[in-house]
C-alpha cells in the first residue's frame, strides 16, 4: 500500500486491517489446509476484536472532536458581549456542529413567553420571518421538563403523532435542549432538518446540551452587558439632557454657597453679565453682581433669614459696557437633599430688549406695515418727519370693478386677498415696508426705516415677484378669476415720520415722488411694470428694460420719460 492510498486515522488503519484479517480467515477455510486447531477462530475474534476497538475509537475521536469544537466554539461566543452577535455566532455553530438544516433560538421576554430570537439556516443566512416555524409540541415539552429531546423522525415519533406543527410542517429529525443560567430556564435552542431523518442521535444531544451549557451563560452575560450598557446610555442621556437643558435655559442661573462664593453659572449668566465661566465661579457675589450689589445686598439678607424666596425683582442700573440695563432676579435659598440651605440661587433675567420691544410694539401696533415695528428703535421717534430718499412703489389689480360686479362679497374678498397677498409678500420678501392698502392697490417704498444701497433694485425685483405670483395664481383659480396687475415705480425723496395724532397715528411717506410713483402705475398697461427715468438710471446695469412713450400725467407740466422693465439681465 502507497503512501497515497494509506488510511490517515488509526479507525480506518483498524478497519482495514480487520477487513485483511477477515480476507485471510475466509481464504484459509476455503483453501483447505491443515491448520493449528483454532486458528480460524482466532482470526474472527481478532477480526470481531479489531471492529471493536475501532468503534471505541472513533467515538473517543468523535466525543474527543465535539470537545475540541465545544471549547472551541465557548471562546468564540464568549468573544463579544453584544447580545445580536453572540446569538448570531451561538445558533451559527450549532447549525453547524449538529449538520442540522436549520437553528433556531428562542428566549423568554418581559412577560416570560418565548420569542424566536434569531434563525439560521446552513448556509449562514438568517431565515425570514415567514419560515420561523417550529414544532410547538416539541418546544413547550422542553420548557415544561427542562430536558432535552431528540427525534430521528417526529412523523413517527409516537410521542408526537397527530401534533399539527410536525404535521402542518412535515418536520423530521428534531432536536431540542434547555437554556439554562443557575438552572432557571431562559431559553431553547431548536435544530430540525425537514427533510432527512435519523441525523440527529444522542451524541448530537449530548454535544448540543453541552454547548448550550456555555451558550446560556454567554447570553446571559451578553443580555447584562446590553442591560448595563442601556443604564449607562440612559444615566449618560440624563446627565447630557440636564447638561443641555441648563446650559439652554434662557435665563442666567447663579448659585453661590453661605459665604456668597459662586459656585456655578450657566452660559445664559455669561451672556446677561458679560464675564466668562473663571471670572464667575469661585468669586464673591459682590464681585460678580457689582453694579447691583448695593440693591441686591438686603434681598440676598432676606432670604437668608426668612429662608423664602423673593421673585421679580426687577432692577434698572448703569451698565459700563452697555449702558441702562433692565434686570429681573428670583432669589431662592438653595436646599440640599436633607432640605437644609447651603446657599441661594438667583435666576437673571435680562429685560432691556424685552422693554424696548413692547416700547416699539405699543408704539407702533397702530401702524400697517411689520417692518416698522420690527425696525425701529421707539426712543429715535419723534412726532414729524425727517426727508430721505426712497423708491416708491404702487400695485394695483385691473379689472377688480368690473369683476366684483357679478360676484358675491364673501368670494370677492378672499380672491382679492389673494392677490393683495401675494403683493404683499413680494414687498416683504425683499426688504420693502408697506405703507397702505387702497382698495385694490397697494403702496410701498424702500430704503426706510432701514437704509438700502440696492432699494431701488428690491422695488424692481419685487414688481418682478408679484408678476411671477400673479402667474401662480392663474394655475390656481378659474379663468374669470383671472385679474391682471400694473405697477409704476418711481425714484426720489419724500418726507417719512408720524402723521396724525396722539389716538390715532399712521407712519407715511409725503412728497411729490409718492404722487409721480402712483401716476406711473395709473397708466401702465395690463401685467406691465413702468420705472420712471430716475429710477431706471440706479439699476440700468442689472435691469433689461426698454424706453416707453412719454407719459403726460395729471400734475406734471412736463411729460414723464418712463421704462417697461422686462427682466433682470
Amino acid at each position: 500500500m502507497n503512501e497515497q492510498t494509506r488510511p490517515t486515522t488509526v479507525h480506518e488503519q483498524l478497519t482495514t486491517l480487520g477487513l485483511q484479517a477477515g480476507k485471510l480467515r475466509s481464504d484459509l477455510d476455503a483453501s483447505k489446509l491443515k491448520l493449528p486447531k483454532g486458528t480460524l477462530e482466532d482470526l474472527r475474534n481478532l477480526e470481531t476484536t479489531l471492529a471493536q476497538i475501532g468503534e471505541k475509537i472513533e467515538a473517543f475521536q468523535r466525543e474527543h472532536n465535539n470537545m475540541l469544537a465545544i471549547a472551541s466554539v465557548g471562546q468564540l461566543i464568549n468573544s463579544s458581549l453584544e447580545l445580536d452577535e453572540v446569538l448570531r455566532i451561538v445558533m451559527d455553530n450549532i447549525v453547524r456542529l449538529t449538520k442540522a438544516e436549520r437553528g433556531f433560538l428562542m428566549l423568554r421576554d418581559e412577560k416570560g413567553e418565548m420569542i424566536i430570537r434569531v434563525g439560521r439556516n446552513w448556509e449562514k443566512e438568517s431565515i425570514n420571518s415567514s419560515e420561523l416555524t417550529v414544532s410547538k409540541s416539541v418546544v413547550g415539552k422542553v420548557i415544561e421538563t427542562g430536558e432535552p429531546i431528540v427525534t430521528t423522525n417526529a412523523q413517527e415519533d409516537h410521542r408526537f403523532i397527530g401534533q399539527e406543527s410536525i404535521v402542518a410542517f412535515n418536520l423530521r429529525s428534531i432536536l431540542c435542549v434547555p437554556l439554562k443560567v443557575k438552572n432557571e430556564l431562559i431559553g431553547v435552542i431548536y435544530a430540525d432538518n425537514r427533510i432527512r431523518t435519523g441525523i440527529f442521535a444522542d451524541s448530537e444531544k449530548d454535544l448540543l446540551v453541552a454547548f448550550a451549557n456555555q451558550a446560556a451563560v454567554a447570553i446571559e452575560n451578553a443580555r447584562l452587558f446590553s442591560s448595563l450598557k442601556h443604564t449607562l446610555e440612559e444615566v449618560t442621556g440624563l446627565k447630557n439632557l440636564m447638561d443641555n437643558v441648563f446650559a439652554s435655559i434662557a435665563s442666567g442661573v447663579i448659585t453661590a454657597d453661605i459665604q456668597n462664593q459662586v459656585t456655578l453659572a450657566n452660559k445664559a449668566a455669561e451672556n446677561i453679565l458679560g464675564h466668562a465661566t473663571m471670572d464667575i465661579v469661585g468669586h464673591h457675589l459682590d464681585e460678580v453682581l457689582a453694579s447691583v450689589s448695593k440693591e441686591i445686598g438686603p434681598h440676598l439678607t432676606e432670604v437668608r433669614e426668612t429662608d423664602k424666596a423673593i421673585v421679580d425683582l426687577e432692577i434698572s442700573h448703569n451698565s459700563p459696557s452697555r449702558g441702562i440695563v433692565d434686570w429681573r432676579l428670583n432669589l431662592s435659598p438653595l436646599k440640599d437633599a436633607g432640605q437644609k440651605t447651603q446657599g441661594v440661587a438667583i435666576v437673571l433675567d435680562d429685560l432691556t430688549e424685552r422693554k424696548k420691544l413692547e416700547a416699539q410694539r405699543r408704539l407702533f401696533e397702530r401702524m400697517v406695515s411689520p417692518a416698522v415695528i420690527d425696525q425701529l428703535d421707539p426712543n429715535s421717534l419723534h412726532l414729524g418727519g425727517k426727508r430721505t430718499n426712497i423708491t416708491v412703489l404702487f400695485a394695483d389689480i385691473r379689472g377688480f370693478t368690473t369683476y366684483s360686479e357679478s360676484l358675491e362679497p364673501e368670494k370677492l374678498v378672499s380672491v382679492l386677498n389673494r392677490y393683495l397677498a401675494a403683493m404683499a409678500e413680494a414687498v416683504l420678501e425683499h426688504g420693502g415696508t408697506i405703507d397702505k392698502f387702497m382698495g385694490d392697490a397697494i403702496m410701498a417704498w424702500f430704503n426706510a426705516p432701514v437704509p438700502q444701497v440696492d432699494h431701488t433694485l428690491r422695488a424692481v425685483k419685487t414688481a418682478l415677484a408679484i408678476r411671477n405670483s400673479v402667474e401662480k395664481i392663474y394655475k390656481e383659480l378659474p379663468a374669470d378669476s383671472h385679474l391682471a396687475f400694473g405697477v409704476g415705480i418711481h425714484y426720489g425723496d419724500a418726507v417719512l415720520g408720524l402723521i396724525g395724532t396722539e389716538k390715532r397715528l399712521e407712519y407715511t411717506a409725503i412728497s411729490d415722488s409718492v404722487n409721480t410713483a402712483k401716476r406711473i402705475q395709473e397708466n401702465s398697461a395690463k401685467n406691465q411694470i413702468l420705472i420712471s427715468k430716475d429710477a431706471y438710471e440706479r439699476v440700468k446695469n442689472e435691469v433689461a428694460a426698454k424706453p416707453h412713450t412719454e407719459m403726460i400725467v395729471k400734475g406734471k407740466a412736463r411729460p414723464l420719460e418712463v421704462f417697461e422693465v422686462e427682466n433682470l439681465k
